[in-house]
Order: C-alpha cells, then sequence, then structure tokens
C-alpha cells in the first residue's frame, strides 16, 4: 500500500521521444516523478531529464512486470510506437505489431499489476478524409494507412477494455505537433524527419537543399495543403489535465488537440522565412496518395472538459521557438546525436 510520502509515479513508454520528453517535463513541473521506458530505437537518452529511464521493448511483458513491480505507477500515459504513415503502407506488419500487439502486451502487464488508467497518444489520423472541417470527435473514423488504422484498432480496444476490466482511459488525438520548449534542451529530433516544420527549418539552416511541396493542385487559397499545428508544450500540458480526468471520470473518452486554424505548406514556409531571415528553396513535387486537402481540429471538448487552453497558439510562436532550439543544437550536429551542454 502506498504511503503519502512515495513519489507520484506516472510510466511514460516512449518517453525519451519527441513529445515523450515534453510530457516528462510537464509532469516533473506538475509534482508527478516520470518513469521513462523506451527501447531508443527512436528516441534519445539525453532528452530523459525528469526522472529514471528504464529500456525495454512493450512486446516483453516479463520486462514490463519488472518495472511495475519496481517503481508501482498509478497511471500510465503510453506514447511509444511508430509514427510515419508513409512507412506503415510500405510495411504494415511492422507497424501492426509496433503499435497494436505492443500495446496489448502493455494493458496486459497493467492489469496483472493492477494499473486501471492509461492516456494513450491518438491521431487525427484516425479520421481519414474529413466530411465536415473542423473535425470533430464524433468524426467517423476511415484511416488511410496502417498507420492510422493502428490508433484506430486501439482506442477500440480500450473502449472494450473499459467495458470488460474497469480501465479507465483518455486517448489524446493529436494533429501536427510542432515547437520546442523554451530553454529546455529538448526539441524535434527524429533519426529519419518525415514532419514538415524541421525539414523547413534544416533548410534554412542549409542542412539540405530545399524543401520539397507535395502537390500544388489542391482546394484551398494557395493550392498547398492545409494542416493544424499544435505546440508540443500544449500538447504536453493536455497529458497532465488527462491524468486530472482520470481521478474523475471512469470509462474510455477522446479528445481532439489542436490549434483550430489551418496553415498551408505554403504559409509554413513564407513564417520560417520570417522566423529565421533565411531564403528557403522551395520546389514542387506530385501530392501523396491519400493525403486531404485539409485537417483542422475542433477542440472544443478538450477545452470545456479538460481545461486545456493552449498557450502557444500561432504559427509564429511555434516556429520560433521550433528554430531557437534548431539554431543552439541542431545545428551543433545534424545528426542530433547529443545536444550541446
Amino acid at each position: 500500500m502506498r504511503t503519502p510520502e512515495e513519489p507520484r509515479r506516472i510510466l511514460v513508454t516512449g518517453g525519451a521521444g519527441y513529445i515523450g520528453a515534453h510530457v516528462c517535463r510537464a509532469l516533473a513541473a506538475s509534482g508527478f516523478q516520470p518513469v521513462v521506458f523506451d527501447n531508443l530505437s527512436h528516441g534519445h537518452a539525453w532528452a530523459v531529464r525528469w526522472g529514471p529511464l528504464e529500456t525495454g521493448d512493450l512486446i516483453d511483458g516479463a520486462r514490463l512486470d519488472e518495472v511495475f513491480r519496481q517503481y508501482r505507477p498509478r497511471a500510465v500515459i503510453h506514447l511509444a510506437g511508430l509514427i510515419a504513415a508513409g512507412d506503415s503502407v510500405i510495411d504494415p506488419g511492422l507497424f501492426y505489431h509496433n503499435n497494436l500487439a505492443a500495446t496489448l502486451t502493455l494493458l496486459d502487464a497493467m492489469r496483472s499489476n493492477g494499473v486501471d488508467r492509461l492516456v494513450f497518444s491518438s491521431s487525427a489520423g484516425v479520421y481519414g478524409e474529413p466530411e465536415t472541417i473542423p473535425i470533430p470527435e464524433s468524426h467517423p473514423f476511415r484511416p488511410v494507412n496502417p498507420y492510422g488504422a493502428t490508433k484506430a484498432m486501439v482506442e477500440r480496444v480500450l473502449a472494450d477494455f473499459a467495458t470488460a476490466y474497469g480501465l479507465r482511459s483518455v486517448a489524446l488525438r493529436y494533429f501536427n505537433a510542432v515547437g520546442a520548449a523554451p530553454d529546455s534542451g529538448i526539441g524535434e529530433a527524429h533519426p529519419h524527419e518525415t514532419h514538415l516544420v524541421p525539414l523547413v527549418l534544416d533548410a534554412a539552416a542549409g542542412i539540405r537543399p530545399f524543401i520539397e511541396i507535395f502537390g500544388s493542385d489542391f482546394s484551398t487559397p494557395d493550392r498547398t495543403c492545409i494542416r493544424d499545428y499544435v505546440h508540443v508544450s500544449d500538447l504536453a500540458d493536455a497529458h497532465v489535465l488527462a491524468l486530472s480526468r482520470l481521478d474523475q471520470a471512469i470509462g474510455a473518452e477522446s479528445f481532439n488537440l489542436g490549434s483550430e486554424t489551418g496553415a498551408s505548406v505554403r504559409q509554413v514556409i513564407d513564417m520560417a522565412i520570417k522566423v529565421t531571415e533565411r531564403p528557403i528553396d522551395a520546389r514542387m513535387s506530385p501530392r501523396r496518395a491519400g493525403d486531404p486537402a485539409i485537417l483542422v481540429a475542433d477542440s472544443s471538448l478538450a477545452k470545456s472538459v479538460l481545461g486545456w487552453r493552449p498557450v502557444y497558439a500561432t504559427l509564429e510562436q511555434q516556429i520560433s521557438t521550433a528554430w531557437d532550439w534548431h539554431k543552439r543544437y541542431r545545428l551543433v550536429d545534424s545528426r542530433c546525436a547529443a545536444p550541446a551542454s
């Protein structure tokens, strides 16, 4: 039985990654002790700064049991998994193994260790081609790639586990995470970068010669696709609010997390030119299969139920914080093997 003196431990799977590190930072600021469980295949040991790091694979139930027994967390924030939607089309088996089968192993470990609260990193990828803009949580699931399908499947699993086993869960459907927490030393450093903002900033910094724009024939004002960008620190804060929600509500709930405003690829590039004061060479390429023209969140439910209030609401703020981190760390080592001290 826990005593009042024990730390309020939260197990954070994927806590060495971009969003995971920011979630750990937010947890520590709110009086929790994050315990990171990560295999470091995409995360970085240097990003684990607010609690212990336990290495291991989620598919390894015995290793998970060890960590649960050692730390006795009160809840789990589950961010581990593969995220490159394009890669999921090429190798769907890998994504179903890492995102779905591994999550089932995690849920089994939670049940056997008496942990009944979970915050799950879901995605706007569950929606596919939207019927309405902005997209509400009630929108049908129509994922267009295996990545989105794995997120939708896990959400179904969580609903079934709530009914059968009493699991309490909150699924947070992210739109496009950007930025970096000021003066934190953590930022977006994927080994194989696919996200627009860091790619654009790499082009501004001269790490890559140009940025590709995939598609110039969308039904949008400037003919490039529109996405909803949300600051990673605001996403992190939502996870802490979701933990509080799990103390009050039962069952499985889902919330969109986005800025509720869209920015086109052209607008992102133009804003990066403004923020960095550097030229960026942009070149046109054919649009990618399955890319919707517009994805913008309706985040009103997260605001009304969780009390979520984004701080970095504008694209300029978001790109400015990303560029600040880029200049201090990414340009020191373009591989981002470790940040400068």
